[in-house]
């Protein structure tokens, strides 16, 4: 039997153990902790941040394009929004009034909601 260059035995086990190790890859680099905690501190901050934009309201300004809420501050916006959200279209549909105007253009009072919401635009802006 042969031997290799260190004097072990050709085909002895300390040889297979060299091939083992020849062939294991290498360990993936592990996220350090604090970049763990930074994303999820910054995934945290933007979800608080959508509720906090969207005033818990389901109709934003968005969905009711047809309504300029351009000259309101973020909190006059949210009040109107709120009051649009909360009150009740009268049809009987049981929809609210910012949902009837955003998903409802069949509704027979749909143009009646619209001004609903633009006197609450013009009563958050008046402060009232």
């Amino acid at each position: 039997m042969g031997r290799d260059r260190q004097g072990h035995a050709a085909g002895s086990a300390r040889d297979g153990q060299v091939k083992k190790q020849k062939a294991r890859r290498p360990k993936p680099k592990r996220m350090p902790a604090a970049l763990k905690w930074a994303a999820v501190i910054a995934v945290l901050g933007l979800v608080g941040y959508a509720v906090i934009n969207t005033a818990g309201v389901p109709y934003d300004d968005r969905a009711i394009g047809v309504v300029d809420f351009s000259g309101l501050t973020s909190s006059q916006k949210r009040e109107a929004l709120q009051a649009a959200n909360r009150s009740r279209c009268p049809c009987g549909c049981s929809m609210n009034t910012a949902q009837c105007v955003a998903t409802d253009s069949t509704c027979p009072l749909r143009e009646d909601n619209i001004q609903k919401i633009r006197n609450m635009v013009r009563e958050a802006r008046q402060g009232g």
